[in-house]
């Protein structure tokens, strides 16, 4: 007991001041203190309950997956037919949310059906396809998509919509958003610190579907399509064109974006592809020289310049009146990947830092209670180790600010309930050692074997009841979702500092007395 290395004496300060280091800029900003820009300040970051900011609940157009999974699979149906070079069928029709082809020879149905057959896959964990496959009328096919099908694409979608929304905030450089799916279909995103969701709702209402897709000068008109186009809109509102509705390029197959500025120093995007999506813009390129093509965003034109040349570099600009924000937000958009559906704002809400203030305001005071009490509880019932009981509380309260500040969390209001929770829980190690102590000298150890025997015994006790509770903050934390995680990250952080607080420390604060006084009894 009384053999306490220097190497560990100072490790132990070592850790304890790294912490109390890394809490001040936290201090120094919660008292209104102006903190040196010319130091490391790691802080806290608040929650949107605390900071204020901004929630958003967004939807999403599920029968937009419906009508995106049809023109999906009547393009790979094309395909497997072609490929399959045994198959004559008429034009593929997609009317009533069924694909539907007549093959020209009744000895030809066998060869279709062996060729679309592997398009279908199974939908999720259900056990039936995503897609029937019927015959009617001997030579016509009818594919439709099952509901189970239809509820797998939906959750697909919607979990790659919630991590688009994810890349696009952590691009806006704004820390510890909450976006979580609600339901089925919706989306809620919590930004601290946002007071103005101006920005944030045109960044996640961008669908950011980029496509490039060859122009079909004679295919409108009187402003009808033809056979296998689509009319499509400006997007600066200047008339329409015509396109073709299949083929072209998908941005899905760019590996980077950013905005730059053109030749005549006018703001633009830049895109780069990656190998296949170069490939394919340079074959495009090469086999429509001196055609148009249209660069198409969200089923806009927003430019159709004319192929003078194949373009075989794997790179491109995007021009279309854009400002340098703009600019910069479809580059941002079009970075995190285009939204497998469309989102809509169905409820905003605007959280000022008032209430987060109060909130902060009454958290501390409840803290400063419950710190007073104890401190005063543990004085009165044992002495001198309730004092070094009492320094161990307050320096695991530092210690977890220094820590959350140094791992970049977030304090959320139940992460204040956390830390007053954590007060309580803090000593509850020095009195089960405490109590040992007085029980061993109750049983005639003296007071340097007592002590000994007290923080050995109690040790085992202590780890075992924390690693319980570590398993639970543990749980939380992954299973929870907002509020929930900020209780579970302030827990879990307690959890470990009080242990090192108040069993490691203490003991050696209690050696190095011991060392010095060797009293003959004990006030405990």
């Amino acid at each position: 007991m009384l053999d306490f290395p220097r190497w560990k004496q100072l490790w132990y300060w070592a850790l304890t001041l790294l912490a109390l280091a890394a809490a001040l800029p936290s201090l120094a900003t919660m008292s209104g203190l102006r903190w040196p820009a010319s130091l490391p300040h790691p802080t806290i970051n608040l929650g949107l309950d605390l900071a204020g900011g901004s929630h958003l609940l967004l939807e999403a157009n599920a029968d937009q997956v419906v009508s995106q999974r049809l023109e999906a699979k009547e393009e790979e149906v094309r395909a497997a037919l072609k490929k399959s070079g045994k198959v004559h069928y008429g034009d593929i029709s997609n009317k009533g949310g069924s694909l539907s082809f007549i093959v020209a020879n009744a000895a030809e149905v066998d060869a279709a059906r062996e060729a679309i057959l592997p398009l279908t896959n199974g939908a999720g964990l259900s056990g039936k396809r995503d897609w029937e496959i019927q015959i009617a009328d001997t030579t016509r096919f009818i594919l439709t998509p099952t509901q189970e099908g239809i509820k797998d694409a939906i959750d697909k979608a919607m979990e790659t919509a919630t991590e688009v929304v994810r890349k696009r905030i952590d691009a806006m450089g704004t820390r510890e958003p909450t976006i979580i799916r609600q339901g089925n279909d919706r989306i809620v995103v919590q930004v601290p610190g946002l007071s103005d969701p101006a920005a944030l709702k045109a960044l996640l209402g961008q669908t950011a579907k980029l496509e490039f897709k060859l122009v079909d000068q004679l295919g409108m008109v009187d402003g009808v399509a033809a056979p296998g186009d689509e009319i499509l809109p400006f997007a600066n509102g200047a008339g329409a064109i015509a396109v073709k509705r299949l083929g072209g390029i998908k941005g899905d197959r760019l590996t980077d974006a950013k905005q730059s500025f053109g030749q005549n120093n006018d703001a633009v995007v830049s895109i780069t592809f990656d190998s296949q999506g170069s490939e394919q813009f340079a074959r495009l390129t090469k086999e429509n020289v001196g055609k148009p093509f249209a660069i198409v965003l969200d089923g806009k034109v927003l430019s159709a310049p004319n192929i003078n040349e194949p373009i075989m570099g794997g790179s491109a600009q995007i021009s279309g009146s854009f400002t340098v924000q703009s600019a910069n937000q479809l580059a941002i958009a079009l970075r995190s990947g285009a939204l497998p559906v469309d989102l809509k704002v169905v409820e905003e809400r605007t959280v000022g830092p008032d209430l987060g203030a109060d909130s902060i305001m009454k958290g501390v005071v409840a803290m400063s209670v419950a710190t007073a009490a104890v401190v005063i509880f543990m004085a009165m019932t044992y002495g001198r180790f309730g004092m070094y009981a009492n320094i161990a509380v307050i320096l695991n309260v530092l210690m977890i600010l220094g820590i959350m500040a140094l791992l970049n969390t977030t304090l959320t209001l139940p992460g204040i309930a956390g830390f007053v929770l954590t007060i309580g829980a803090a000593v509850d190690a020095n009195v089960l050692i405490n109590e040992r102590i007085r029980e061993e000298r109750k049983r005639g150890r003296k007071v340097f074997a007592a002590v000994e025997m007290g923080y050995k015994e109690a040790s085992r006790t202590i780890f075992d009841a924390n690693i319980t509770h570590i398993i639970s903050a543990v749980l939380m934390f992954e299973f929870g979702s907002g509020p929930i995680k900020g209780f579970a990250v302030v827990l879990i952080i307690g959890i470990i500092t009080s242990v090192f607080t108040a069993v490691f420390l203490t003991r050696m604060w209690v050696a190095g007395w011991l060392r010095r006084a060797r009293p003959n009894d004990l006030n405990i």
